[in-house]
């Protein structure tokens, strides 16, 4: 890239994620010589940016954050990437993100260019929100932050854990990826004390902290961290297995109460098969009445008798406010 300002934006971006760049990573990605990358990176910080150097065998360059930090550079795809997932995180309880990540697209939105706007404004059209009861556990965002960074750094972390009983344990681990999954979110990571990969649910991590040491990541038992979480989960909390006809297109199911692929399939264009694993009855049963349509569920016969008896005490509810000629509580 002979273009020197376009190669120095080139570099700063990549620099901004969070993670350390060998120098010969740089400038093969650049396609220029490390030297280059070097007089660069000296450029970057007579204009203002804290660029720092680490020495050894994983060592390179990263960008730190410092209170004169120039203004953050985003290109087009990063812009409307950001944008659109502020979109989302207003609408989910990730504690005290709501409000904030509000200001934060309205200042995101006023800069945009006008072609980026109109993207933006398509895209969010286009999508539908998922809908349904499903409320994810409240999650701390800095706790997400900082077990991305070192995700993203391969930097050991510890944290305090709390269990289902209560009980805390420390740990020291090997993060390996961030993954929201149903209700929750849940970090895929090797433990380095119990010598084996684990599962840990977010919003039940407590204080992380990166210790400065960095990893090679570990080749991870499966496919990818969805499909580990899921047999991590399905294999130690008793689940069921509920399979229902739903009188809906599946695109308009997907998402909202499959979290796989293979959880709904099509079955013409008017139906779909769903297939679905939880450990919560009354709230599959709920998401099913929430959809609005037509459905028949096969099975288990749990969920079918709970929702019978929904049923019951809904017309129950019905008649009773029919008889009393109002809609308010007795004595109104």
């Amino acid at each position: 890239m002979s273009d020197t300002p376009a190669r120095l934006l080139s570099l700063l971006s990549l620099l901004q994620t969070p993670r350390e760049w060998p120098g010969g990573e740089l400038a093969e990605r650049l396609g220029v010589s490390p030297r280059t990358i070097r007089r660069d990176i000296e450029r970057l910080r007579d204009l203002g940016y804290p660029v720092e150097a680490s020495r050894g065998s994983v060592g390179g360059y990263r960008l730190v954050a410092g209170t004169a930090m120039p203004p953050l550079l985003l290109d087009d795809e990063e812009a409307v990437a950001i944008t659109l997932g502020l979109r989302t995180a207003a609408g989910h309880p990730i504690e005290g993100m709501g409000e904030a990540s509000l200001r934060a697209l309205a200042k995101l939105e006023q800069v945009l260019p006008a072609r980026l706007r109109r993207r933006v404004s398509a895209l969010g059209a286009a999508t539908e929100p998922m809908a349904g009861p499903r409320q994810p556990a409240m999650v701390d965002p800095e706790v997400l932050t900082t077990l991305a960074s070192a995700a993203a750094g391969r930097e050991r972390v510890r944290f305090r854990y709390e269990a289902a009983d209560g009980a805390e344990t420390r740990r020291l681990a090997e993060p390996h990826r961030l993954v929201p999954l149903g209700r929750r979110w849940y970090l895929v990571a090797y433990d380095v004390e119990r010598d084996d990969w684990r599962v840990f649910r977010v919003d039940r991590v407590r204080e992380p902290r990166g210790i400065g040491r960095r990893f090679t990541p570990r080749e991870l038992p499966a496919r990818d961290a969805t499909e580990f979480i899921t047999r991590k989960i399905y294999s130690t909390v008793p689940t069921y297995r509920a399979v229902a006809t739903l009188h809906v297109p599946a695109e308009r199911v997907a998402g909202r109460l499959g979290d796989r692929p293979g959880d709904v399939e099509p079955i013409d264009a008017h139906r779909c098969l769903l297939r679905s694993h939880t450990d919560t009855l009354p709230w599959l049963a709920q998401a099913l009445v929430m959809l609005g349509c037509e459905f028949e569920v096969h099975e288990p016969p749990e969920l079918i008798e709970h929702l019978r008896d929904l049923a019951e005490r809904t017309a129950r509810a019905t008649r009773t406010a029919a008889g009393s000629g109002t809609g308010g509580p007795p004595g109104q």
